[in-house]
């Protein structure tokens, strides 16, 4: 047959360059499915240059797809080859091993995404570490609600910069920094102290200082609405009830009179 004989009979030829182009694979892995009898182009050019027709494309096509999904070559062959029932057969057990590969996937992908997540979140510790330094009360789902309530806003972002390079070490002395702020707050308030004594909003600016230099800039302002929320939420309430009964609102009272005598410093 010659060759315009045999594209009038199968239709528009393509060569192996346009057929790699065409679906996005080399000319030299076109070459190799050539030689292990996969996929034969239907025609030669009187040159001798390999022909493809449409059947052909569509074969490769079907090769494309399953190589991509990570079948063999050979498992393949299988598969291009079967009809009928043996097509059928073999689709569907294909099919399961798909699924049972999405499915490691999706693990795999689930447990990249909590990796990121911790380290996105600057904490360089396990979860027992962080119960360790912060008690047994401590979740992860407090970190992720806070991301969710003030992932938007610049102090988050400031102190997910800062405590990204935080080790272990760092987090030990920040919560000692932490226990002796909220040491400084009972101490204050069992001395029978008014929350607005000098004593108290000393304590209350330490609180501040630390936030402030350890996390995200903090102004009184800001400090205010801490505080607030410190009385507002029943789990800051209960760190605070923890340590001493009736420190929460204590401390929310004493950060709003430091912050009235840093407005007064200011004027």
């Amino acid at each position: 047959m010659t060759e315009g004989t045999w594209m009038g009979t199968m239709g528009a030829a393509l060569t192996v360059g346009q057929v790699a182009a065409e679906l996005g694979v080399t000319v030299r892995t076109l070459h190799h499915y050539d030689e292990i009898g996969l996929l034969s182009p239907s025609g030669r050019s009187r040159a001798g240059y390999r022909l493809y027709s449409e059947a052909d494309l569509e074969r490769l096509q079907n090769v494309v797809v399953y190589r991509r999904l990570g079948f063999g070559l050979d498992e393949i062959a299988k598969l291009v080859d079967a009809t009928g029932a043996d097509l059928e057969g073999h689709l569907r057990r294909q099919r399961a091993a798909v699924m049972s590969r999405l499915d490691e996937m999706h693990d795999l992908v689930t447990a990249i995404e909590r990796a990121l997540e911790k380290e996105m979140s600057g904490i360089k510790l396990t979860t027992q570490e962080q119960r360790e330094l912060f008690g047994e009360s401590y979740s992860e789902d407090y970190a992720q609600e806070a991301q969710e309530r003030w992932g938007d806003s610049d102090a988050w972002k400031q102190s997910q910069q800062r405590t990204s390079g935080y080790s272990k070490e760092d987090w030990v002395e920040i919560k000692a920094e932490m226990d002796a702020v909220g040491a400084a707050l009972v101490v204050a308030k069992r001395s029978g102290k008014p929350a607005s004594s000098v004593q108290a909003m000393d304590a209350a600016e330490a609180h501040r200082q630390h936030i402030h230099h350890r996390f995200y800039d903090l102004t009184p302002q800001f400090h205010r609405n801490l505080g607030d929320m410190y009385v507002a939420d029943p789990r800051f309430t209960r760190t605070y009830e923890d340590q001493e009964p009736g420190l929460a609102q204590y401390v929310r009272d004493a950060i709003h009179a430091n912050a009235d005598r840093q407005d007064s410093r200011r004027c």
